[in-house]
């Protein structure tokens, strides 16, 4: 296996030379280069072609974050680059739609680091216990895991560990297109577009627990 090469972000030089640091230790992972903001997102990225990006960006305006990695995630081919925020509090929905696949507290040790940061390369979504305190569960419908079959629960919770539908269909050992006719039933009775909304929609409803 490749290493996974990590682009870093942090607002904070401190903590750049210290995230820096923690992952260097796992002869996995390669830090590709450390960045103070997400101005020139686009250009680093394709210089030093990132698999990952690791973001504390401290007190930054949330609003001003999300725009920006909407309109870099735009720019990518195929969209959705994994993104990791370190010690971060906010909205997780708003977070997950624009490409976030863990949230690392402050706390987390170097092995914990770099163990997600394989796993959000390899297509996992990666909360610590923690995170989920950022899901207002009061929010979620009654009942709304009951308006999904046996079966779609079954799909919505591969599709929370990060497989895709041929690993799903192979997984449930059922073929591919049927696979498809139950994500495209998932995405209408939870009314959502995207993978990433369904899953949201699956934590806070208490189908999939990351």
């Amino acid at each position: 296996m490749q290493d996974v090469r990590v682009l870093i972000v942090a607002t904070a030089a401190v903590s750049r030379a210290g995230l820096a640091a923690a992952l260097s230790i796992d002869p996995g992972i390669c830090v590709v280069g450390t960045m103070a903001d997400l101005d020139p997102l686009v250009e680093e990225v394709e210089r030093v072609r990132a698999d990952v990006l690791l973001l504390d960006l401290g007190d930054s305006p949330q609003n001003s974050v999300w725009e920006k990695l909407y309109q870099f995630q735009a720019t990518q081919s195929p969209p959705g680059m994994p993104i990791a925020l370190y010690d971060w509090e906010g909205d997780l929905a708003a977070a997950m739609r624009v490409g976030v696949m863990g949230i690392l507290p402050a706390t987390s040790t170097e092995r914990e680091l770099s163990a997600a940061i394989v796993a959000i390369a390899s297509g996992w979504v990666v909360f610590h216990p923690t995170a989920l305190e950022l899901l207002d569960l009061r929010e979620k419908v009654p009942d709304s895991v009951g308006i999904l079959t046996p079966r779609e629960l079954e799909v919505l919770v591969r599709m929370g560990s990060g497989l895709g539908n041929k690993a799903i269909a192979y997984n449930l050992h059922i073929s591919e297109h049927t696979v498809k006719f139950h994500i495209s039933s998932i995405f209408q009775k939870l009314a959502v577009s995207t993978r990433t909304e369904a899953v949201t929609a699956g934590v806070r409803m208490g189908a999939i627990l990351l």
